[in-house]
């Protein structure tokens, strides 16, 4: 039984990262009991990040869900404080919960929107900069996650293409032999697309409260709408954005070091026969879905624009006209769009109970004591520096929640007035938007992509994900603490 049971804990992970978080379990309640606790927490929250940092290994809720289980056993903090948590983040809950499976319903419309600029432009630099500013404007209104779903559905169906073109060549058929430099400056092509697509992604998840779910959280404790959350972070978001999307084509005309891959001619006459070929077959039952769908896409955006509902309850809406016109009826057909949104809810609760400790334990207060020290804009570029940091060695929702309760109960005591307690709202929120995309550990969207199914077809691994970004995280990053400080 010992056995099974060593071979079940944590699942097919290696031992080296079972052992780690066993020994962590154990550590944590000797250092609370025989050292302090305010040690004890920082240990905890260390071992948060390790499990964050090696999500590929193992998605943390199982690994983090155990450190936040023991931390209420142990006392590092209280089911209350874990629910309070929970409850002042319910907008951001319900967003991810409900807009994201109503996304969803909206992926056909999104497939051919992607597949059509696929298709239609021949210039790599020109259809890098489509794909990204496609993305961008809408993930500024829809969830990333689905709509780099999206991005790698499309990806991986011309992958699939290509590939059973080159099954073809096992045969012997010279016309239809493709070399294998060839197949690789295919591969290089859609690793170039995709990121260019996530990097969008992110640009456009800076724009809006719901773009990123700590957007949601900063706006819902800020009490901004969708309009004022757009005016108080657009100082900073829209020269990252322009720099951003102006950098995209350039490093395809410059061919940056990852960048500058072509699609082969013989790649884009198949991909192009297979789209007319699906065109062709189109049916009125697609017509229909497609209709449907950009009529609600539509009345989506006046809806978050002018702020109609709560973002979650405006999901619900979405799901309910999609699946009612769509003939969605039975329980069963509803599981794949809240199947792709809980995953992360889940861990994001998780997020909320290490938070949790947090504030009981204070453990932040010094660092944000540091921070405050600085005076004027020097502390503004402070904070954004080390938000930055922080969120791309873990995860940028968790440091967005931790900053800014601590930046709250800063101003809840008079520390600042409202326009500087504003600013610093804003800080935050950019910081751990903009620098964040230095890895995947910082932007779900980069982690949803790294461990896509299209990621080991391409090629597309940790360290050349981080190598792609690069460029775009060391230009926007600039631009982003250029703007807080003289802008902002």
């Amino acid at each position: 039984m010992f056995k099974i049971l060593a071979n079940n804990f944590l699942g097919k992970n290696p031992p080296w990262y079972k052992l780690a978080i066993l020994s962590f379990l154990i550590a944590n309640p000797l250092v609370f009991h025989l050292v302090s606790p305010f040690a004890a927490g920082w240990l905890l929250l260390v071992e948060f990040l390790f499990t964050l940092a090696l999500a590929l290994k193992c998605y943390p809720i199982p690994s983090g869900g155990l450190l936040a289980l023991e931390a209420v056993i142990v006392g590092f903090t209280s089911p209350e404080s874990i629910y309070k948590e929970v409850a002042n983040n319910l907008p951001t809950l319900l967003l991810l919960i409900f807009m994201v499976s109503g996304v969803y319903y909206l992926k056909d419309l999104l497939f051919l929107i992607f597949t059509r600029a696929f298709v239609s432009i021949r210039r790599k630099s020109v259809l890098s900069f489509t794909i990204a500013l496609i993305s961008l404007l809408i993930s500024a209104f829809l969830d990333a996650l689905t709509l780099m779903a999206v991005i790698t559905a499309v990806g991986f169906n011309f992958s699939a293409i290509y590939r059973g073109l080159k099954s073809l060549d096992s045969g012997g058929g010279e016309n239809n032999r493709l070399e294998a430099l060839e197949y690789e400056e295919f591969h290089g092509f859609l690793r170039n697309i995709v990121m260019h697509g996530a990097i969008g992604t992110i640009l456009g998840g800076t724009l809006t409260v719901v773009g990123e779910p700590q957007n949601m959280m900063i706006g819902s404790m800020m009490d901004w709408s969708f309009g004022e959350f757009f005016v108080q972070c657009s100082v900073v978001s829209l020269p990252a954005v322009a720099v951003g999307i102006a950098l995209c084509p350039l490093l395809e005309i410059f061919k940056f070091p990852g960048y500058g891959h072509e699609l082969p001619e013989k790649a884009r006459q198949m991909i192009l026969r297979d789209y007319r070929e699906m065109m062709r077959l189109v049916s009125k039952q697609t017509v229909f879905l497609c209709c449907a769908q950009g009529m609600v896409f539509v009345l989506l955006i006046l809806a978050l624009a002018f702020h109609v509902a709560e973002i979650g309850l405006i999901g619900i809406a979405v799901i309910v006209v999609l699946t009612a016109l769509t003939g969605t009826t039975k329980e069963h057909d509803f599981a794949s769009a809240f199947g792709s949104a809980m995953p992360f809810v889940t861990l994001l609760a998780i997020f909320f109970a290490i938070l949790a400790v947090v504030h009981d334990q204070h453990l932040v207060t010094p660092l944000a004591s540091w921070v405050f020290g600085f005076e004027g804009r020097t502390q503004l570029v402070m904070l954004y520096v080390v938000n930055g940091a922080l969120s791309f060695v873990s995860d940028n929702v968790f440091i967005a929640s931790v900053f800014i309760n601590e930046i709250r109960q800063a101003f809840e005591a008079g520390a600042f007035s409202r326009q500087w307690y504003e600013k610093l709202a804003v800080v935050v929120n950019m910081g751990t938007n903009v620098v964040a995309m230095a890895t995947p550990n910082g932007h779900a969207a980069l982690l949803f992509l790294l461990t896509s199914s299209l990621a080991p077809v391409i090629e597309l691994s940790y360290t050349r994900m981080v190598k792609l970004a690069l460029p775009y995280t060391v230009v926007i990053s600039i631009t982003g603490g250029l703007a807080v400080y003289f802008l902002l």
